[in-house]
């Protein structure tokens, strides 16, 4: 499942990697692409309602509609593809709490879907996953780790303890 097209060419990018990787680091980034795809498609992959429901019900606050809005505007379904309006769903999902929305967001990041492409925060949304359950999202920050500097590793992981302080409503930008 991808959130588009271009996820599918995200993921014959990967498989390429994985020819080139140690097998350690190859099964990790197999394994990370895998949830990821597996939470994505979870999040949006199948709509009980359409796309005004789910808008309702995401203007009501809610954060699986908010998520699935998100999903929906990323993917086009129902409307047009709106890389923007998807963001901000996810976003306020995300706000919530919703680990659904945090790993979709890092992933986004990480693979510059529908964002620009940036590693620091992807960096901070792995772990904020991990922390409330889905040990799989450390395989995913690993990966992020190795591409980053030193300081952005200790600002990625500052901006992550911020975070989890205010509940999710200071993550500078996340």
């Amino acid at each position: 499942m991808c959130i588009r097209d271009s996820h599918c060419t995200h993921i014959h990018t990967i498989v390429d990697e994985l020819l080139g990787l140690p097998e350690d680091k190859a099964m990790k980034l197999l394994i990370s692409t895998f949830f990821t795809l597996l939470l994505i498609g979870f999040a949006g992959g199948s709509y009980s309602q359409g796309f005004e429901d789910t808008k309702l019900l995401a203007e009501q606050g809610n954060a699986r509609g908010q998520l699935n809005l998100g999903v929906m505007y990323a993917k086009g379904e129902g409307i047009s593809v709106n890389d923007v309006e998807a963001i901000r769903w996810i976003g306020l999902a995300v706000k919530q709490g919703n680990i659904g929305a945090q790993y979709s967001l890092g992933f986004m990041y990480h693979q510059g879907e529908g964002v620009p492409q940036n590693h620091v925060k992807a960096y901070i949304c792995y772990p904020v996953v991990a922390a409330q359950g889905e040990a799989e999202a450390l395989i995913s920050r690993d990966i992020v780790f190795e591409v980053l500097t030193p300081d952005q590793r200790a600002r990625g992981q500052e901006i992550a303890a911020k975070c989890f302080k205010s509940d999710y409503q200071d993550c500078e930008g996340y």
